[in-house]
């Protein structure tokens, strides 16, 4: 998973874009990057770790002009190369540099395609770059002697019909503006708004609308899937649908874990979808199990907060706050190799004795994957003096991979996979295990929408929306055992290009 963003400005855009990275930070901790234009040169940063980190006030300085992109990034398949981080260049036609969140299905044939019918070297195992190509390659089929939108939006379409999987896209054209894209079937977000200035409007894209309320820019919509925005220099706003059969089917688990609750994706407010999982929850404890003998409801920071409130009120039983956690720990979610995932558990979280001593528990979580983490807290809870220790997921269970940019591709590493619910539940150590009704989970993000007549929930039942063939999510498996080896490689140098671009 990872966040983008793109701004058309009237003055300096580097401390808004980097402004807008923080933002964002909470969708990729791996790597980040900017690339400004100014007078005919683009200026790039970009580098493993946090936006803080990568970011100094000497690159800040020199990332100059009024209009660029940023990305953050988190690996897919296991590699952590600062030569992945994003976003990439590439000189024609015109000189253009993308980020992509999102993961292509096709990647492999698209490479192919590349070498032998355009002649293209793609340099990296991203399928970031691979996207890039195809675009520039696209664009420069147009033949443009000046680019007008219509060449921009026919390349665009020309992605859509090579491309398959889910991206959400900004890419800047040199000398020209800024395009952004999301894929036909909406899987990844992209949103714009615009701000007025003393100097005029100044127009934003990224992944979730909280980077535009941060940076003060008023939410307009989300791109629909298939459609593409594109801003010029000038400032001037041009939107066309560029997918032939487009259809609405985005990614649930953005609301069930990704996002941020006070983000809006799809019209939806991902803090109230939040809610209303906890309460179908809640409903569902009362219905299975009405002479529970919970004693208190204890949420999983962070994501899982708001449910587990909406949860104890549904039951009638107390909210507590039960854990305190280590903010400069990564997510042992996005933490790529599971050895490093389970030793930082007891690194992130402490218990807080008090709430678990003597009281049946019920945890609280948005989500269960892998089961490393579950298992962990279980027993801290049970370390901590709990009599029982239940647990609770606001999500169905995952028991297949994901394909379209989340960090579960291999089917053997996810906890419910070939296991009953019972089974998971002795497999985390607790005393029973409460999971989410997959149409609750749709009805709780849909009530928002209604609009919304489907979602992508492959990772719960299987149902690919592009399609998907066993020898692909074979293959994808092998690339993310071959991918752990890079790992353990110590990280790269920053990159610093603004020069050489």
């Amino acid at each position: 998973m990872c966040g983008i963003i793109g701004i058309v400005g009237q003055g300096p855009v580097n401390q808004s874009l980097y402004d807008g990275l923080t933002v964002l930070q909470h969708r990729g901790q791996d790597a980040a990057g900017i690339v400004t234009y100014h007078d005919g040169r683009l200026y790039l940063r970009k580098g493993n770790g946090l936006v803080r980190d990568v970011f100094r006030a000497r690159h800040m300085q020199e990332l100059v002009g009024n209009i660029g992109i940023g990305h953050v990034r988190y690996p897919t398949a296991g590699s952590s190369s600062s030569a992945e981080a994003q976003p990439f260049y590439v000189n024609s036609p015109f000189g253009i540099t993308l980020g992509h969140n999102g993961n292509l299905i096709n990647t492999e044939a698209l490479k192919r395609e590349l070498f032998l019918q355009d002649r293209r070297h793609i340099n990296t195992e991203s399928d970031s770059e691979v996207l890039l190509n195809i675009f520039a390659q696209e664009l420069l089929h147009q033949q443009p002697l000046h680019l007008e939108p219509e060449h921009v939006f026919n390349a665009v379409g020309a992605v859509h019909r090579r491309c398959r999987g889910a991206y959400g896209v900004v890419a800047m054209i040199n000398g020209h503006g800024i395009v952004a894209f999301r894929d036909p079937y909406g899987i990844r977000p992209v949103v714009y708004g615009m701000r007025e200035t003393a100097a005029g409007l100044e127009y934003m894209v990224a992944s979730e609308s909280v980077a535009l309320d941060a940076l003060g820019f008023k939410l307009i919509r989300d791109l629909a899937p298939g459609e593409a925005i594109y801003i010029d220099l000038s400032g001037h706003l041009h939107t066309r649908q560029c997918a032939e059969a487009p259809q609405y089917s985005p990614c649930i688990f953005e609301y069930v874990y990704f996002a941020r609750p006070d983000s809006i994706i799809d019209d939806v407010f991902v803090h109230k979808a939040r809610m209303r999982m906890g309460d179908y929850l809640g409903r569902k404890i009362m219905r299975e199990w009405p002479d529970h003998d919970i004693d208190v409801v204890i949420p999983i920071p962070e994501t899982s907060r708001t449910s587990a409130l909406e949860l104890a009120m549904r039951l009638g039983v107390k909210y507590r706050e039960g854990f305190i956690k280590n903010r400069y720990i990564a997510r042992t979610f996005i933490m790529p190799g599971q050895t490093e995932r389970k030793k930082s558990v007891r690194q992130k979280l402490n218990p807080i004795g008090l709430e678990f001593q003597g009281k049946n528990v019920l945890l609280v979580d948005d989500s269960i994957v892998r089961g490393t983490t579950s298992r962990e807290i279980v027993m801290m809870a049970r370390d901590a003096g709990a009599r029982r220790v239940y647990f609770a997921s606001a999500s169905p269970p995952v028991r297949y991979p994901n394909v379209y940019g989340i960090d579960m591709p291999a089917a053997h590493e996810l906890i419910a996979h070939g296991r009953t619910e019972q089974e998971v539940c002795e497999a985390i150590c607790a005393d029973r295990l409460i999971y989410q009704d997959l149409p609750d989970l749709v009805r709780a993000v849909q009530k928002g929408n209604p609009k919304l007549a489907r979602f992508d929930t492959a990772v719960f039942d299987g149902d690919y929306v592009t399609g998907v063939s066993p020898d692909y999510l074979a293959a994808l498996e092998q690339r993310r055992a071959e991918g752990k080896i890079a790992v353990r490689v110590p990280r790269q140098a920053h990159i610093d290009l603004h020069n050489t671009v």
